[in-house]
């Protein structure tokens, strides 16, 4: 029972992140809609935290197919490292729209000559995003071992 809730929030966390980014990135097109940025941001965070959750408490909390499978297989290093990529290159945007949200709060002037190179690693992120559940039903499969 919980193997399958665990599965099913997987795959909602995928959903959200999905369209939370893809949201992300159009808010960040010239003119940057805050507002819109902030929320699709907020959605993305809470993917990435049930995604990574979700992802631990299957890979190695005994609930998937087992830590020894997903060590084991390649397809998983691959997956495991897009992730990581995705959550290097979300730094930088991370940190930055929070100093938009700290500076907003204040009611200072927010600078957002960044909003190009924000939105080019967002569609970058979009990308992997795309990529990693065709490895993941690869190796679910057992395809690629």
């Amino acid at each position: 029972m919980i193997a399958g809730l665990l599965s099913a929030l997987h795959l909602l966390a995928l959903g959200i992140g999905l369209g939370a980014v893809y949201a992300r990135g159009r808010a960040l097109r010239t003119p940057v809609e805050l507002d819109r940025v902030f929320r699709a941001d907020n959605f993305w965070g809470l993917a990435a935290l049930l995604w990574l959750a979700t992802g631990l408490l299957r890979a190695f909390g005994g609930f998937g197919k087992g830590t020894a499978y997903y060590m084991s297989h390649p397809l998983f290093h691959l997956k495991l490292t897009l992730f990581a990529i995705i959550v290097l290159l979300e730094i930088w945007p991370m940190i930055t729209l929070i100093r938009w949200r700290l500076a907003r709060r204040r009611g200072q002037a927010i600078e957002l000559a960044a909003a190009p190179k924000l939105r080019l690693l967002n569609q970058i992120e979009l990308a992997l995003v795309v990529v990693i559940p065709f490895i993941a039903a690869m190796i679910a499969r057992g395809i690629g071992r």
